[in-house]
């Protein structure tokens, strides 16, 4: 005959076991969990930097088209009597937001303690910015998969530079400032880039 004892011992024996089993299996499951958070975060991570630079790609492409706009493709064009050597007309304050208007994205310059244009442009809005190839005809394929969620824009502002013994009042050669503003395969994913740009003239000789 067994004595009471004896399975007084094996239930607790066992009942320790069963602890020991549990905190086991929740050990296992919190490692379990903390690396499938880790492999989540890694692909979110992952997936928002491609995002960016989809969108930093074509904020390039922008700059990259707003110099061909200045450049004026087509010198006979409404659009590159505005770059004209000297020329300050279609360049307004607010700049110009009117589709069909050559002076579409041109912004005259604020001067301190005003705000700049292109800080005060609605880019991200859809206005007041040159949308990408409006004159210069470049195509930009967007809004499926890793492709921009719509097509970047861009403004110019006319800037001075003036050189020793010129009046700085008086605008004698082109120099811009370009904001290009481009978006990932996400709308909220967003690049601001910006560069100044010399119009090379017959006076200023080749842009530095």
């Amino acid at each position: 005959m067994i004595a009471p004892t004896v399975f007084a011992r094996q239930a607790r024996a066992g009942g320790a076991a069963l602890v020991t089993v549990m905190f086991v299996l929740i050990a296992v499951l919190i490692v379990a969990v903390s690396a499938a958070t880790a492999a989540l975060n890694a692909e979110k991570s992952a997936r928002n930097e491609r995002d960016r630079h989809i969108a930093l790609q074509a904020a390039e492409a922008a700059l990259a088209d707003a110099e061909r706009d200045i450049a004026a493709l087509d010198p006979a064009s409404a659009r590159a009597a505005m770059f004209a050597p000297g020329s300050v007309l279609g360049f307004v304050d607010g700049c110009g937001q009117r589709a069909d208007d050559p002076s579409l994205g041109l912004c005259s310059r604020v001067e301190a303690p005003g705000v700049p244009a292109w800080i005060g442009a609605a880019l991200a809005d859809g206005g007041d910015g040159v949308p990408y190839g409006s004159f210069t005809g470049a195509l930009m394929p967007t809004g499926a998969g890793t492709l921009p969620a719509r097509p970047p824009q861009y403004i110019i502002e006319l800037m001075p530079f003036p050189r020793a013994g010129e009046d700085a009042s008086e605008p004698v050669t082109n120099f811009y400032r370009v904001t290009a503003i481009g978006f990932g395969s996400r709308d909220a994913t967003r690049v601001v880039l910006q560069s100044f740009y010399r119009k090379p003239t017959p006076s200023a000789g080749a842009a530095p």
